[in-house]
């Protein structure tokens, strides 16, 4: 287990129309973008942030994963402070690796990664030095993080073991089962559960603040996404609405009860 709790720091978009995206979340949660001026022969890049802060990237999907008929879809990133240990402990304990440690230039390393059951998610060493912490609630950042797997009791204590997240509330759901929030340090920062027969895959969603439910997800249908599911209400005093973006990316938006 790590000495200190090892979390989401990162969010990242592939996707078919790089500019389409950038319009749409801008617009949706409120980003302002900023293109990204990496090293010469970099992809496109373009970083979204809250005020000066970064908080996630849009690039146009790379040729080998739209050609493994790969959707579009948001990312995590999980910080490490030495990504080749890290992905070499997550193999051990029955991770996948799809793509080996590898260095962004400016960046960072990075590895593309899965826990046992299929989900997939990045490490990330970055070059700079750490971002201070934002509070969970703040416009723009991510609020939440939500893990549909085929075996969440397996999730967890795969987690738990790699990056040092801790148990919170298990809220009974009924037929669709338990809900097991989880923290990484603090307060609980997500959720994971075992995932509807709807969802084909083991993924990892993640939830975007912003200040007040329907009025978000009128801007998600009035810029060509579609949702999914609510609003609703859920417990602890907040509203969430499900949604896909314009290219088919999966993603949810929260806010605070009004």
């Amino acid at each position: 287990m790590p000495n200190s709790p090892m979390s989401f720091f990162w969010y990242e978009l592939m996707t078919t129309d790089l500019d389409a995206a950038e319009a749409f979340y801008t617009d949706v949660v409120g980003w302002k973008a900023q293109p990204f001026d990496g090293a010469p022969g970099m992809p496109r890049y373009i970083v979204m942030n809250v005020g000066e802060r970064g908080v996630g990237g849009l690039m146009t999907q790379p040729d080998e994963v739209r050609k493994m008929g790969m959707p579009p879809a948001w990312v995590g990133y999980i910080h490490t402070r030495d990504v080749d240990a890290s992905t070499k402990s997550l193999k051990e304990a029955g991770g996948a690796v799809h793509r080996e440690p590898d260095d962004i230039p400016g960046v960072g390393r990075f590895a593309v990664v899965a826990d046992p059951q299929g989900a997939v998610f990045n490490f990330l060493q970055p070059d700079g030095p750490d971002q201070p912490p934002v509070p969970a609630t703040t416009p723009g950042h991510i609020g939440w993080h939500e893990l549909y797997t085929t075996d969440w009791r397996a999730a967890f204590d795969f987690y738990a073991g790699q990056f040092g997240w801790t148990k919170g509330d298990a809220l009974d759901m009924g037929p669709m089962g338990t809900y097991q929030l989880f923290a990484a340090g603090g307060e609980p920062v997500g959720g994971m559960m075992n995932k509807p027969e709807q969802v084909p895959v083991p993924v990892w969603q993640f939830y975007f603040n912003v200040p007040a439910i329907d009025a978000a997800a009128k801007r998600v249908t009035d810029n060509g996404g579609k949702i999914l599911m609510g609003p609703m209400e859920v417990p602890g005093g907040g509203w969430i609405v499900m949604c896909t973006d314009p290219q088919g990316a999966h993603f949810a938006l929260t806010a605070p009860v009004r």
